[in-house]
């Protein structure tokens, strides 16, 4: 294998450390909101919203996603391979 394929294999692995347990966050968050929020009783400024009930799941869940990815990757910079850590020598 070359250098420029394993390269390329290294950033679908870290794409995929980041964006599958994302994934998996905005599912269960999605679970979890919906089970306590109705989507057809949210109000904006005291004004009732009239998206439809998909439209309120779809436009959660890709909200749920893209925060679980900054965090998920965030969690992966901080903790990426060849990082010098402050104070390694003292654990």
């Amino acid at each position: 294998m070359s250098n420029r394929q394993t390269l390329e294999s290294a950033k679908v692995k870290h794409w995929a450390l980041i964006v599958w347990p994302a994934f998996v966050a905005a599912c269960l968050l999605e679970a979890f909101v919906f089970s306590v929020v109705d989507p057809s009783e949210l109000h904006w400024s005291g004004d009732m919203l009239q998206p439809s009930r998909q439209a309120v799941y779809t436009v959660a869940f890709f909200g749920f996603w893209l925060i679980s990815m900054v965090c998920s990757g965030l969690a992966w910079w901080l903790a990426r391979p060849g990082r010098a850590t402050p104070n390694a020598g003292l654990a």
